[in-house]
Protein backbone atom coordinates (compact mmCIF):
# COMPACT_ATOMS: atom_id res chain seq x y z
CA UNK A 1 0.00 0.00 0.00
CA UNK A 2 1.83 3.13 -1.12
CA UNK A 3 0.76 6.18 1.18
CA UNK A 4 -1.13 8.98 0.15
CA UNK A 5 -1.18 12.48 2.23
CA UNK A 6 -3.99 13.72 3.89
CA UNK A 7 -4.39 17.58 5.45
CA UNK A 8 -3.76 17.71 9.15
CA UNK A 9 -6.62 19.68 9.62
CA UNK A 10 -8.82 17.03 7.85
CA UNK A 11 -7.22 14.06 9.87
CA UNK A 12 -7.70 15.81 13.31
CA UNK A 13 -11.42 16.74 12.11
CA UNK A 14 -12.08 13.22 11.12
CA UNK A 15 -10.49 11.69 14.04
CA UNK A 16 -12.21 14.00 16.61
CA UNK A 17 -15.82 12.97 14.64
CA UNK A 18 -15.10 9.29 15.15
CA UNK A 19 -13.98 9.66 18.70
CA UNK A 20 -17.32 11.33 19.43
CA UNK A 21 -19.39 8.89 17.32
CA UNK A 22 -17.73 6.10 18.79
CA UNK A 23 -18.29 7.03 22.61
CA UNK A 24 -20.50 4.67 24.29
CA UNK A 25 -22.20 3.20 21.33
CA UNK A 26 -21.85 -0.29 22.54
CA UNK A 27 -24.30 -1.38 24.99
CA UNK A 28 -24.56 -5.66 26.29
CA UNK A 29 -28.35 -5.06 25.23
CA UNK A 30 -27.07 -4.85 21.96
CA UNK A 31 -25.11 -8.00 22.34
CA UNK A 32 -26.34 -11.15 20.79
CA UNK A 33 -25.59 -12.95 23.80
CA UNK A 34 -28.11 -11.31 25.76
CA UNK A 35 -30.56 -12.30 22.91
CA UNK A 36 -29.81 -15.41 21.80
CA UNK A 37 -30.77 -18.85 23.97
CA UNK A 38 -27.57 -20.75 25.87
CA UNK A 39 -26.21 -23.53 24.46
CA UNK A 40 -23.76 -26.24 25.71
CA UNK A 41 -20.40 -24.58 27.07
CA UNK A 42 -18.41 -26.39 24.22
CA UNK A 43 -20.61 -25.98 21.03
CA UNK A 44 -21.69 -23.47 19.82
CA UNK A 45 -23.64 -23.19 15.99
CA UNK A 46 -24.06 -19.57 14.43
CA UNK A 47 -26.17 -19.32 11.33
CA UNK A 48 -27.07 -16.07 9.26
CA UNK A 49 -23.14 -15.26 9.58
CA UNK A 50 -21.85 -12.77 6.47
CA UNK A 51 -17.95 -14.10 5.41
CA UNK A 52 -16.25 -12.60 2.79
CA UNK A 53 -15.10 -14.62 -0.01
CA UNK A 54 -13.43 -12.52 -2.55
CA UNK A 55 -12.80 -9.25 -4.45
CA UNK A 56 -15.13 -7.75 -7.28
CA UNK A 57 -12.44 -5.86 -9.70
CA UNK A 58 -12.86 -3.22 -12.46
CA UNK A 59 -11.41 -3.45 -16.00
CA UNK A 60 -7.74 -2.57 -14.77
CA UNK A 61 -7.15 -5.12 -11.99
CA UNK A 62 -8.59 -2.76 -9.11
CA UNK A 63 -10.46 -4.67 -6.38
CA UNK A 64 -13.53 -2.13 -6.18
CA UNK A 65 -16.22 -4.47 -3.77
CA UNK A 66 -15.50 -7.29 -1.57
CA UNK A 67 -18.27 -10.21 -1.97
CA UNK A 68 -19.57 -11.46 1.44
CA UNK A 69 -22.16 -14.65 1.65
CA UNK A 70 -23.88 -16.25 4.46
CA UNK A 71 -22.66 -19.30 6.05
CA UNK A 72 -23.91 -21.41 8.79
CA UNK A 73 -20.49 -22.13 11.62
CA UNK A 74 -20.72 -25.10 14.11
CA UNK A 75 -18.07 -24.71 16.73
CA UNK A 76 -16.64 -27.55 18.93
CA UNK A 77 -14.17 -27.29 22.12
CA UNK A 78 -13.24 -23.50 21.22
CA UNK A 79 -12.53 -24.38 17.54
CA UNK A 80 -14.21 -24.19 14.53
CA UNK A 81 -15.35 -27.57 13.56
CA UNK A 82 -17.34 -26.66 10.55
CA UNK A 83 -18.15 -24.28 7.95
CA UNK A 84 -21.53 -25.04 6.17
CA UNK A 85 -23.69 -23.51 3.50
CA UNK A 86 -26.16 -21.62 5.56
CA UNK A 87 -29.11 -23.60 7.40
CA UNK A 88 -32.00 -21.05 8.91
CA UNK A 89 -33.63 -23.41 9.97
CA UNK A 90 -31.30 -24.51 12.15
CA UNK A 91 -31.14 -24.60 16.36
CA UNK A 92 -28.58 -22.25 16.15
CA UNK A 93 -27.77 -18.51 17.17
CA UNK A 94 -29.30 -16.38 14.41
CA UNK A 95 -25.93 -13.58 13.55
CA UNK A 96 -28.77 -11.33 11.67
CA UNK A 97 -26.15 -10.81 8.45
CA UNK A 98 -23.75 -9.35 10.92
CA UNK A 99 -19.91 -9.78 9.46
CA UNK A 100 -17.60 -11.84 11.33
CA UNK A 101 -14.50 -10.87 11.79
CA UNK A 102 -11.11 -11.98 13.77
CA UNK A 103 -10.99 -11.15 17.47
CA UNK A 104 -8.86 -8.26 17.41
CA UNK A 105 -5.46 -7.76 19.84
CA UNK A 106 -4.76 -4.84 21.69
CA UNK A 107 -0.69 -5.42 21.73
CA UNK A 108 0.33 -2.28 23.66
CA UNK A 109 -2.07 -1.48 26.37
CA UNK A 110 -1.19 -0.98 30.28
CA UNK A 111 -4.05 -2.75 32.39
CA UNK A 112 -2.65 -2.45 35.64
CA UNK A 113 -2.71 1.36 35.53
CA UNK A 114 -5.94 3.38 34.76
CA UNK A 115 -8.35 5.78 36.01
CA UNK A 116 -11.28 3.97 34.69
CA UNK A 117 -13.97 2.53 37.04
CA UNK A 118 -13.11 6.31 39.13
CA UNK A 119 -14.07 9.77 39.07
CA UNK A 120 -13.01 11.86 36.25
CA UNK A 121 -9.50 13.18 36.43
CA UNK A 122 -7.62 15.02 33.48
CA UNK A 123 -4.05 14.84 33.22
CA UNK A 124 -2.44 17.44 35.63
CA UNK A 125 -0.05 20.65 34.04
CA UNK A 126 2.13 20.32 36.43
CA UNK A 127 3.80 16.51 34.88
CA UNK A 128 5.56 17.23 32.20
CA UNK A 129 8.45 14.64 31.66
CA UNK A 130 8.85 11.04 32.37
CA UNK A 131 10.99 11.86 35.35
CA UNK A 132 7.72 14.12 36.81
CA UNK A 133 5.60 11.45 35.85
CA UNK A 134 7.77 8.69 37.94
CA UNK A 135 7.75 10.99 41.05
CA UNK A 136 3.93 11.50 40.61
CA UNK A 137 3.37 7.86 40.37
CA UNK A 138 5.64 7.22 43.31
CA UNK A 139 2.98 9.23 45.33
CA UNK A 140 -0.20 7.63 44.08
CA UNK A 141 0.63 4.29 43.57
CA UNK A 142 0.20 2.77 46.89
CA UNK A 143 -3.61 4.32 47.30
CA UNK A 144 -4.33 3.12 43.87
CA UNK A 145 -2.97 -0.20 44.86
CA UNK A 146 -6.09 -1.10 46.90
CA UNK A 147 -8.48 -1.07 44.07
CA UNK A 148 -6.47 -2.22 41.10
CA UNK A 149 -7.65 -5.69 40.77
CA UNK A 150 -11.43 -4.24 40.50
CA UNK A 151 -10.28 -1.51 37.90
CA UNK A 152 -8.34 -3.70 35.74
CA UNK A 153 -11.27 -5.83 35.23
CA UNK A 154 -13.38 -3.05 33.94
CA UNK A 155 -10.70 -1.64 31.87
CA UNK A 156 -10.74 -5.38 30.08
CA UNK A 157 -15.06 -5.40 29.96
CA UNK A 158 -13.91 -2.24 28.04
CA UNK A 159 -11.57 -4.29 25.85
CA UNK A 160 -14.35 -6.73 25.30
CA UNK A 161 -16.81 -4.46 24.79
CA UNK A 162 -15.01 -3.15 21.53
CA UNK A 163 -14.15 -6.77 20.39
CA UNK A 164 -10.63 -7.68 21.80
CA UNK A 165 -10.13 -10.74 23.55
CA UNK A 166 -6.41 -10.59 23.71
CA UNK A 167 -3.81 -7.73 25.05
CA UNK A 168 0.04 -7.34 25.49
CA UNK A 169 0.12 -5.50 28.65
CA UNK A 170 3.00 -4.12 30.32
CA UNK A 171 2.91 -4.03 34.77
CA UNK A 172 5.19 -1.76 36.82
CA UNK A 173 7.67 -3.19 38.20
CA UNK A 174 9.23 -0.59 40.56
CA UNK A 175 10.62 0.13 44.59
CA UNK A 176 6.88 1.18 44.94
CA UNK A 177 4.92 -0.73 43.87
CA UNK A 178 7.27 -3.93 44.16
CA UNK A 179 5.57 -6.90 42.93
CA UNK A 180 1.91 -6.17 43.51
CA UNK A 181 1.04 -4.66 40.19
CA UNK A 182 2.15 -7.57 38.94
CA UNK A 183 0.38 -9.65 41.45
CA UNK A 184 -2.87 -7.80 41.49
CA UNK A 185 -3.20 -8.03 37.52
CA UNK A 186 -2.49 -11.50 37.46
CA UNK A 187 -5.66 -11.63 40.02
CA UNK A 188 -7.81 -9.73 37.61
CA UNK A 189 -6.95 -11.95 34.67
CA UNK A 190 -7.64 -15.17 36.69
CA UNK A 191 -10.90 -13.64 36.87
CA UNK A 192 -11.24 -12.95 33.93
CA UNK A 193 -9.58 -16.03 32.43
CA UNK A 194 -12.70 -17.79 30.77
CA UNK A 195 -12.89 -14.76 28.91
CA UNK A 196 -9.91 -12.60 28.16
CA UNK A 197 -6.32 -13.49 27.13
CA UNK A 198 -3.08 -11.58 28.18
CA UNK A 199 1.00 -11.94 27.79
CA UNK A 200 2.30 -10.06 30.37
CA UNK A 201 5.69 -7.58 30.15
CA UNK A 202 7.38 -6.80 33.04
CA UNK A 203 7.88 -2.97 32.85
CA UNK A 204 10.84 -0.89 34.95
CA UNK A 205 8.38 2.14 34.66
CA UNK A 206 10.58 3.87 37.07
CA UNK A 207 13.87 2.78 35.61
CA UNK A 208 15.92 -0.16 36.27
CA UNK A 209 19.09 1.76 38.35
CA UNK A 210 17.22 5.10 38.06
CA UNK A 211 15.27 3.40 41.29
CA UNK A 212 16.46 0.04 42.43
CA UNK A 213 14.69 -2.16 40.49
CA UNK A 214 16.80 -4.68 38.70
CA UNK A 215 16.35 -6.96 41.84
CA UNK A 216 12.78 -6.92 41.36
CA UNK A 217 13.06 -7.65 37.60
CA UNK A 218 15.21 -10.54 38.50
CA UNK A 219 11.97 -11.74 40.28
CA UNK A 220 9.17 -10.52 38.09
CA UNK A 221 12.01 -12.78 35.27
CA UNK A 222 10.88 -15.78 37.43
CA UNK A 223 7.02 -15.22 37.49
CA UNK A 224 4.58 -15.73 35.05
CA UNK A 225 5.34 -13.03 32.33
CA UNK A 226 6.58 -13.24 28.77
CA UNK A 227 8.45 -10.48 28.31
CA UNK A 228 11.21 -8.11 29.29
CA UNK A 229 10.56 -4.66 29.31
CA UNK A 230 12.73 -1.35 29.59
CA UNK A 231 12.68 2.29 29.60
CA UNK A 232 14.10 5.04 28.00
CA UNK A 233 17.90 3.76 29.17
CA UNK A 234 19.75 7.30 28.00
CA UNK A 235 16.97 9.75 29.54
CA UNK A 236 16.33 7.99 32.15
CA UNK A 237 19.24 5.36 33.21
CA UNK A 238 21.98 7.20 31.86
CA UNK A 239 23.61 4.65 29.83
CA UNK A 240 22.45 2.27 26.76
CA UNK A 241 24.75 -0.16 27.10
CA UNK A 242 24.60 -0.71 31.08
CA UNK A 243 20.43 -0.96 30.45
CA UNK A 244 20.10 -2.99 27.58
CA UNK A 245 22.55 -5.35 28.58
CA UNK A 246 20.19 -5.77 31.66
CA UNK A 247 17.47 -6.24 30.15
CA UNK A 248 18.68 -8.96 27.16
CA UNK A 249 20.85 -11.04 29.82
CA UNK A 250 17.17 -11.63 31.39
CA UNK A 251 15.46 -12.69 28.91
CA UNK A 252 17.83 -15.20 27.35
CA UNK A 253 18.50 -16.62 31.15
CA UNK A 254 14.85 -17.20 31.51
CA UNK A 255 13.73 -17.84 28.09
CA UNK A 256 11.31 -14.09 27.74
CA UNK A 257 10.56 -11.80 24.77
CA UNK A 258 11.29 -8.15 25.06
CA UNK A 259 9.61 -5.45 24.89
CA UNK A 260 11.42 -1.89 25.50
CA UNK A 261 9.44 1.87 25.44
CA UNK A 262 11.58 4.02 23.98
CA UNK A 263 10.35 7.65 23.73
CA UNK A 264 13.72 8.90 23.10
CA UNK A 265 14.13 10.63 19.96
CA UNK A 266 17.68 11.55 17.70
CA UNK A 267 20.64 9.81 18.25
CA UNK A 268 20.09 8.09 21.26
CA UNK A 269 16.70 6.88 19.82
CA UNK A 270 17.96 5.66 17.03
CA UNK A 271 21.33 4.39 18.98
CA UNK A 272 18.83 1.99 21.24
CA UNK A 273 17.27 0.54 18.30
CA UNK A 274 20.84 -0.37 16.59
CA UNK A 275 22.18 -1.46 20.03
CA UNK A 276 19.06 -3.97 20.35
CA UNK A 277 19.42 -4.79 16.98
CA UNK A 278 22.89 -6.33 17.61
CA UNK A 279 21.99 -8.12 20.35
CA UNK A 280 19.18 -9.80 18.82
CA UNK A 281 21.84 -11.14 16.24
CA UNK A 282 24.09 -12.23 19.01
CA UNK A 283 21.31 -13.98 20.80
CA UNK A 284 18.75 -15.40 17.40
CA UNK A 285 16.49 -16.83 20.00
CA UNK A 286 15.17 -13.35 20.30
CA UNK A 287 14.26 -13.21 17.08
CA UNK A 288 10.35 -12.90 16.19
CA UNK A 289 9.74 -11.92 20.11
CA UNK A 290 11.95 -8.87 20.49
CA UNK A 291 9.48 -5.51 20.19
CA UNK A 292 10.47 -1.50 20.44
CA UNK A 293 7.14 0.12 21.60
CA UNK A 294 6.58 3.57 20.34
CA UNK A 295 10.28 4.46 18.92
CA UNK A 296 9.70 7.97 17.47
CA UNK A 297 13.21 8.01 16.49
CA UNK A 298 11.81 6.42 13.46
CA UNK A 299 9.97 8.62 12.64
CA UNK A 300 12.94 11.53 11.96
CA UNK A 301 14.86 10.15 9.45
CA UNK A 302 15.08 10.72 5.79
CA UNK A 303 13.81 8.17 3.13
CA UNK A 304 16.58 6.41 2.91
CA UNK A 305 17.49 5.87 6.43
CA UNK A 306 14.07 5.14 6.80
CA UNK A 307 14.24 2.30 4.26
CA UNK A 308 17.45 1.42 5.74
CA UNK A 309 15.93 0.75 9.17
CA UNK A 310 13.13 -1.36 8.56
CA UNK A 311 15.36 -3.68 6.67
CA UNK A 312 17.64 -4.14 9.40
CA UNK A 313 14.35 -4.63 12.30
CA UNK A 314 13.07 -6.89 9.29
CA UNK A 315 16.15 -8.76 9.02
CA UNK A 316 16.67 -9.28 13.10
CA UNK A 317 12.92 -9.81 13.11
CA UNK A 318 12.45 -7.38 15.56
CA UNK A 319 8.90 -5.78 16.21
CA UNK A 320 7.31 -2.55 16.25
CA UNK A 321 4.66 -1.27 18.34
CA UNK A 322 2.64 2.44 17.87
CA UNK A 323 -0.10 3.69 19.16
CA UNK A 324 -0.59 5.59 15.53
CA UNK A 325 0.25 8.68 16.89
CA UNK A 326 -0.05 12.04 15.03
CA UNK A 327 0.38 15.54 15.52
CA UNK A 328 4.49 16.15 15.00
CA UNK A 329 5.32 12.33 14.84
CA UNK A 330 4.41 10.31 11.97
CA UNK A 331 5.85 6.98 11.92
CA UNK A 332 6.73 5.28 9.03
CA UNK A 333 4.65 2.36 9.21
CA UNK A 334 3.64 1.89 5.37
CA UNK A 335 7.20 1.33 5.33
CA UNK A 336 7.82 -0.59 7.81
CA UNK A 337 5.44 -3.21 6.48
CA UNK A 338 6.87 -3.10 3.34
CA UNK A 339 9.95 -4.34 4.55
CA UNK A 340 7.94 -7.09 6.57
CA UNK A 341 8.04 -5.77 10.04
CA UNK A 342 5.83 -6.93 12.64
CA UNK A 343 3.97 -3.93 13.42
CA UNK A 344 1.40 -4.41 16.19
CA UNK A 345 -0.91 -1.53 17.96
CA UNK A 346 -2.76 -0.81 20.97
CA UNK A 347 -4.38 1.82 23.31
CA UNK A 348 -1.67 2.05 25.36
CA UNK A 349 -2.28 4.36 27.95
CA UNK A 350 -7.14 4.30 28.89
CA UNK A 351 -8.13 7.01 31.29
CA UNK A 352 -4.84 7.34 33.84
CA UNK A 353 -2.23 9.56 34.65
CA UNK A 354 -0.15 9.72 31.57
CA UNK A 355 -3.22 9.95 29.26
CA UNK A 356 -6.79 10.82 29.34
CA UNK A 357 -7.06 9.40 26.09
CA UNK A 358 -7.78 5.86 24.54
CA UNK A 359 -11.22 4.35 24.54
CA UNK A 360 -10.39 0.43 24.36
CA UNK A 361 -10.98 0.36 20.36
CA UNK A 362 -8.09 -1.23 18.42
CA UNK A 363 -10.66 -1.00 15.35
CA UNK A 364 -10.32 3.02 15.68
CA UNK A 365 -6.31 2.35 15.46
CA UNK A 366 -6.97 0.53 12.10
CA UNK A 367 -9.20 3.90 11.31
CA UNK A 368 -6.48 6.52 12.29
CA UNK A 369 -3.81 4.81 10.63
CA UNK A 370 -6.19 4.64 7.46
CA UNK A 371 -6.35 8.27 7.28
CA UNK A 372 -3.45 9.11 8.54
CA UNK A 373 -1.91 7.21 5.44
CA UNK A 374 -4.26 7.55 2.87
CA UNK A 375 -5.67 4.11 2.57
CA UNK A 376 -9.35 4.73 0.99
CA UNK A 377 -9.86 2.05 -1.55
CA UNK A 378 -11.49 -1.01 -0.95
CA UNK A 379 -8.31 -3.33 -1.33
CA UNK A 380 -6.45 -0.70 1.09
CA UNK A 381 -8.66 -0.56 3.80
CA UNK A 382 -9.30 -3.97 3.72
CA UNK A 383 -5.56 -4.57 4.50
CA UNK A 384 -5.16 -1.89 7.25
CA UNK A 385 -7.52 -4.36 9.50
CA UNK A 386 -4.36 -6.38 10.28
CA UNK A 387 -3.25 -3.66 13.15
CA UNK A 388 -6.56 -4.49 14.97
CA UNK A 389 -6.37 -8.69 14.49
CA UNK A 390 -2.40 -8.79 14.28
CA UNK A 391 -2.17 -9.88 10.64
CA UNK A 392 -5.39 -12.20 10.29
CA UNK A 393 -7.29 -11.12 7.52
CA UNK A 394 -10.00 -12.97 6.47
CA UNK A 395 -9.32 -12.46 2.74
CA UNK A 396 -5.68 -12.57 1.65
CA UNK A 397 -3.51 -9.93 -1.39
CA UNK A 398 -4.85 -11.64 -3.97
CA UNK A 399 -8.66 -12.32 -2.44
CA UNK A 400 -8.65 -15.95 -1.60
CA UNK A 401 -10.66 -16.75 1.56
CA UNK A 402 -8.12 -17.11 4.02
CA UNK A 403 -9.79 -16.61 7.83
CA UNK A 404 -12.06 -18.85 9.04
CA UNK A 405 -10.54 -22.18 8.02
CA UNK A 406 -11.72 -25.24 10.07
CA UNK A 407 -9.64 -25.87 13.01
CA UNK A 408 -9.39 -21.88 13.78
CA UNK A 409 -9.54 -21.18 17.53
CA UNK A 410 -13.13 -19.57 17.78
CA UNK A 411 -11.61 -16.05 18.30
CA UNK A 412 -14.39 -13.70 16.65
CA UNK A 413 -16.12 -10.85 16.53
CA UNK A 414 -19.43 -9.96 14.90
CA UNK A 415 -19.61 -6.39 13.92
CA UNK A 416 -22.60 -4.48 12.32
CA UNK A 417 -20.28 -4.25 8.59
CA UNK A 418 -20.68 -5.01 5.07
CA UNK A 419 -17.21 -5.96 4.99
CA UNK A 420 -13.74 -5.48 6.68
CA UNK A 421 -13.08 -2.32 4.25
CA UNK A 422 -16.19 -0.55 5.80
CA UNK A 423 -15.64 -1.65 9.45
CA UNK A 424 -12.30 0.31 9.16
CA UNK A 425 -13.44 3.33 7.45
CA UNK A 426 -16.88 3.60 9.72
CA UNK A 427 -15.22 2.00 12.89
CA UNK A 428 -18.35 -0.30 12.81
CA UNK A 429 -19.92 -0.90 16.24
CA UNK A 430 -19.26 -4.54 17.76
CA UNK A 431 -22.09 -6.70 18.77
CA UNK A 432 -20.38 -9.77 20.14
CA UNK A 433 -17.40 -10.93 20.95
CA UNK A 434 -16.95 -14.98 20.67
CA UNK A 435 -13.62 -16.14 22.76
CA UNK A 436 -12.56 -19.71 23.05
CA UNK A 437 -16.01 -20.80 21.30
CA UNK A 438 -17.87 -18.79 23.87
CA UNK A 439 -19.96 -15.78 23.76
CA UNK A 440 -18.76 -13.74 26.07
CA UNK A 441 -19.92 -10.05 25.17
Amino acid sequence: MEPRSISRKDFIKNSSMLLAAGAGILKASESIAAEQPQFAAKSLTLKNVRLETGFEYDGEGNAVQTKTELFTIEVLDGKIKAILPNNTAAKAIDAKGLLLLPAFRDMHIHLDKTFYGLPWKAKSPKHKTVKDMIAYEQEIIPELLKTSVSRSEKLIELLQSHGTNYARSHVNIDPTSGLNSLKNLQKALENKKDSFQAELVAFPQHGIYYTKTEPLMKEAAQMDIDFIGGLDPTNIDGSIEKHMDFIVQLAVDHNKGIDIHLHESGESGLKTINYLIDKVNENPELKGKTFVSHSFALAQLDKAKTEEMAEKLANAKVGIASTIPFGGTIMPIPVLYKHGVDVVTGNDSIVDWWSTFGTGSVLQKANLAAQLYGYRTEFDLSRILKLATHNVLPLDDKGNQSWPKVGDKADMVLIDASCSAEAVSRVSPVKSLIHGGKVVY
